[in-house]
């Protein structure tokens, strides 16, 4: 099964400006340095905001900014209420960053948007300065951090904020180039905020504002008060037929278990093993300063995620054999499969496919309605039954870019 990239719009169905509330009080932007900013205040207003999901939190920023922050600069906006005090609570945060699109240190730390590879995005010039939603280059979805009655206000704070800032760089002739914006789900309002208020300056600025659908992200949605095998009977004869043969022959080899690691740090180097053993010279932890900083972040995601039960790392193992292992974030509605490795010695137990299999089987015994595979539209995905939701791009080049 493939996905239709090319041919289906961003998010099919929206009328922005309809779905829009009213316009109410009038809001301004200022940039305030991540570091400025609180955990209390930062999640507190991702929580208003019922889109953001686990990529949105302080921690995952903090951990990604610990990681990366060489290669990208901050561009943290904080918005807030024209007519209250100057210390006034935020009324919004919206993570942002810009970088060149070829930084120094690229061929070092090989820093790329990954995005779908059959998904033809507007170009962006080599050494254009754009910016991004913070941590965009390993979050799959993104969003302004306020609740949905504000998002109108805001976005036009942020585009004014945009629209009137001088040159951070001496050395650059604009304050930016193009504003790339990725990761937006369809369905998300702060989506149709933020398009709805670029392209009311579109034409005043001399700007050119396209929205594209960037990828998909694969989820299935789980039935209601179903087990395993109840879930399975919901599948296509043949993706279950597989499913269940390949359950069969790992149960053959041994009891099959998804443990929680009780210390993910700890652990962490047994799963970048099993995770460079699959990938090898693709993989994330590879030798150099790339896979140097992939270790700081996923250390830092396990210190500052994993106290609360956010992020999880799990090991498949069958018999007293380790074959798998899983990181997953958590959200109030379902699982977020974010990173794997498995063992290529166990290629007979499928560890992938008993693996997936056990984090169906703990979604539904934990209520949950969705396990997400997040980005990215790989075959072994659509044999559980996942469907596509689109995320999109919203791209904004000055005159003549």
């Amino acid at each position: 099964m493939t996905s239709a990239l090319q041919t289906e719009p961003a998010c099919p169905g929206t009328d922005r400006d309809d779905a829009l509330p009213a316009a109410g009080r009038r809001l301004r932007s200022e940039r305030r340095p991540f570091d400025s900013l609180d955990r209390r205040t930062w999640d507190r207003l991702a929580d208003a905001n019922p889109w953001a999901t686990p990529f949105s939190r302080w921690a995952f920023h903090r951990a990604w900014w610990d990681a990366y922050g060489e290669s990208a600069h901050d561009e943290t906006l904080v918005v807030l209420d024209s007519a209250g005090a100057p210390d006034a609570e935020p009324v919004a945060i919206v993570p942002l960053m810009h970088r060149h699109q070829v930084e120094p240190t690229d061929l070092e730390r090989h820093t790329t948007m990954r995005h779908a590879s059959d998904a033809k995005l507007t170009p962006v010039e080599p050494h254009a300065k754009a910016v991004f939603f913070g941590a965009s280059y390993h979050a799959d979805y993104a969003t302004i951090l306020a609740g949905e009655e504000d998002l109108r206000e805001v976005s036009e704070a942020v585009v004014e904020q945009l629209a009137s800032v001088g040159a951070a760089e001496k050395a650059h002739p604009e304050p930016w180039d193009v504003v790339d914006l990725r990761r937006l789900r369809c369905g998300d309002p702060a989506g149709d905020a933020l398009a709805a208020a670029f392209g009311r300056r579109e034409m005043a600025e001399g700007w050119t504002l396209n929205v594209e659908r960037e990828d998909v992200c694969p989820v299935v949605t789980l039935p209601d008060g179903a087990d395993l095998d109840g879930y399975l009977s919901t599948l296509g004869k043949k993706a279950r037929h597989e499913i269940r043969r390949k359950l069969r022959r790992a149960a053959t080899a041994g009891e099959i278990v998804l443990e929680d690691s009780p210390h993910p740090v700890a652990d962490l180097e047994a799963f970048i093993d099993l995770h460079q053993r699959r990938w090898g010279e693709n993989g994330l932890f590879k030798p150099g300063p790339g896979g140097d900083a992939s270790r700081v972040f996923f250390r830092r995601l396990f210190e500052l995620l994993a106290p609360d039960r956010t992020v999880g790392l799990a090991f498949l193992r069958v018999g007293d054999r380790r074959i798998a292992a899983g990181v997953h974030l958590e959200a109030d509605d379902g699982v977020l499969y974010y990173n794997a490795g498995v063992d290529p010695d166990a290629r007979d137990l499928s560890p992938g496919v008993v693996m997936v299999s056990k984090y169906v089987e703990r979604a539904l015994a934990g209520g949950k309605r969705r396990l997400d595979f997040l980005r990215g539209d790989e075959p072994y995905k659509y044999e559980w039954g996942a469907v596509d939701e689109p995320i999109q791009r919203l791209l904004v080049r000055r005159r003549g870019g």
